[in-house]
């Protein structure tokens, strides 16, 4: 991952594949920040902008550049997790 690259994790607190994507992130030892989009408002309007949807978990990466990368689907943002540590 680049020095610079910021990770945020869309989430609620009730979702099951929320859980799953931040139990992983704990035992892979990578930060997240997590936007809970049913405790703040701004959270879920900036993911229903960027996807159209509601749906969670979606993982909002940010390179060093500023340019900003959206992986929705639990499964798919363990596996970008896992490739992150190696």
């Amino acid at each position: 991952m680049a020095e610079k690259e910021t990770l945020a994790l869309y989430h609620y607190t009730g979702c099951g594949f929320c859980t799953r994507v931040r139990s992983a992130a704990e035992e892979l030892g990578v930060e997240l920040e997590l936007r809970n989009i049913h405790e703040d408002s701004q959270h879920a309007e900036a993911l229903a902008a960027a996807m159209g949807r509601m749906t969670v978990p979606v993982l909002c990466i940010r390179g060093a550049e500023g340019e900003i990368r959206w992986l929705p689907e639990s499964e798919d943002i363990i596996d970008y997790l896992k490739e992150l540590v190696g």
